[in-house]
């Protein structure tokens, strides 16, 4: 499993447990991040990274 394959799985279970509306809209930025990948791995790695820090940041990210 790649680097960015474990990110996106631990970003994942790191949104499991918001509120059903945060989860979901996270969830489809994820998503859009792992379509990402399949065509450009390293956009797709800087786009998990800033998500990752603006959702440490606090979990209701945009």
């Amino acid at each position: 499993m790649t680097q960015l394959a474990r990110q996106l799985r631990d970003a994942h279970k790191a949104v499991a447990p918001l509120p059903a509306e945060t989860r979901q809209r996270l969830i489809r930025h994820l998503l859009a991040i792992t379509d990402l990948a399949k065509r450009d791995a390293g956009l797709a790695a800087r786009r998990l990274d800033a998500f990752l820090a603006d959702f440490q940041d606090g979990p209701d990210v945009g």
